[in-house]
Order: structure tokens, then sequence, then C-alpha cells
């Protein structure tokens, strides 16, 4: 009869324990579905890489690459943001060369042309060019974004209403194109070299998790015998 104090004692415990060890679980498990959906789209970034350009419409796909055909008016370019990159020179801080594109019988489009460092003027092909790249979603500012500076040819954010509304240029598409391409060292601006992929931590999140659940057992178990010495 003196263990079903004790007995009773624990139920509650160990029902908090049992709901930890559920919620943990849950968790784990819905890492992994995560991971199996980031894997999918890593997928379709990877096999987009591979297919040639498709002409741009304005309907793109989320991921592809596509082309488009205009001139630049280098004349209402913007620098979009900043980025620190490593050189032979040590670090070195630049910015985005943003210039919209314009097109016959088709909307202006803003093309993101790559990376060019500080103080370092790139180079401005003139006539007709071709342009291949993935689409990049137009982006809203928040409470946190810096104040675009158009005085200065500076943007912060990639909101391509706005900044055709600034620049006097639209009508405009409502997303971007970053240039895709490699350049010989030295030579500016540097475009992307690949597709950007979101990053892909679900499985050490679902290891965390199952280990949580796993040393809420063991700490549980360890403690109730401790109880019932």
């Amino acid at each position: 009869m003196t263990d079903r104090p004790k007995r009773r004692g624990l139920l509650l415990p160990g029902l908090l324990v049992a709901l930890g060890v559920l919620v943990l679980l849950g968790l784990g498990t819905w890492q992994v579905y995560r991971l199996r959906w980031k894997e999918g789209i890593l997928a379709e970034i990877a096999a987009a890489e591979k297919q040639p350009p498709a002409p741009l419409t304005g309907h793109p796909p989320d991921y592809g690459r596509v082309a488009v055909t205009g001139h630049f008016l280098f004349d209402k370019a913007l620098w979009l943001g900043v980025d620190v990159r490593d050189t032979a020179r040590g670090s070195v801080m630049g910015h985005f060369q943003l210039v919209p594109l314009a097109r016959d019988h088709a909307p202006t489009i803003l093309v993101n042309r790559g990376w060019v460092p500080e103080h370092v003027q790139p180079a401005d092909p003139a006539g007709t060019v071709s342009v291949t790249g993935y689409v990049h979603p137009g982006e809203q500012a928040s409470w946190f974004s810096p104040a675009d500076d158009f005085g200065h040819h500076e943007v912060y954010v990639l909101d391509p209403p706005k900044i055709a509304g600034a620049l006097g240029i639209g009508p405009v598409l409502p997303f971007s194109l970053t240039a895709l391409g490699t350049v010989p060292d030295g030579v500016y601006p540097v475009p992307a070299a690949d597709f950007p992929r979101p990053p892909n931590n679900h499985l050490s999140y679902a290891i965390t998790w199952y280990s949580l659940a796993l040393v809420l057992v063991v700490m549980a178990v360890v403690r109730f015998r401790s109880k019932q010495a």
C-alpha cells in the first residue's frame, strides 16, 4: 500500500513527459516532411539550370532560365544594396548594378547585371543586347529596410513599380531579372554564377527534435526510478 501514493504522485509528471515527447516527435516528423519538400525544390532548381533559356513571358516559371532582348537605359541605372566580397585585394564592398532594359513592344524589365566594387566603373554595352538569367520576384519594404536614395541612385528594396515610378520609365514588369554568366577576372559587373538555393537544414532540425525527445525520456526514467527507490 505504501507504493500507491508514490505512483499517484508520478501520474501527472508522467503525463506531462508523455505530452512533451509527443510534441517533440511531432516537431521532428514535421521537419522530415519539410526536408522532403525542400529536396524537391532543390531538384527542380538543379533541373532548371540544365535547361536552355526560354523567352520571357508575363508569367515566367518559378524556377527557370529565361532570355530577354532589348537595350539598357544606363542613364537610369541604380546601385542595389550592399555586398562585401573577397577579392585578390581582400574584402571589398560593392553594389549590384540595376538597369532598366527597354524592349520593343513589351514592358521594360529591371535587370540586376551583377556585382560591382565601389568606385569602379562597369562596362556598359551599347545597342541591342540579350540577357540570360532567372526571375527575381518583386519585394516590399519592411520596417527594417533602409530608405531608398534615388538622388544618389541607391535602392535597397527591389520593388519594380516603385522604382519605375521614381525613374519615370513605366510600365515595367512586376519582377526583375538577375543576369547569369561568367566574366574574366577584373571585368565588372560580375553576374550570378548559378541559381539561388534556399538553405536546407531540416535534417539537422529533425535530429535535434528527436534527440530532445530521447533525452526527455531518459531523464524521466532516471527521475521516476529515483522517486520509487
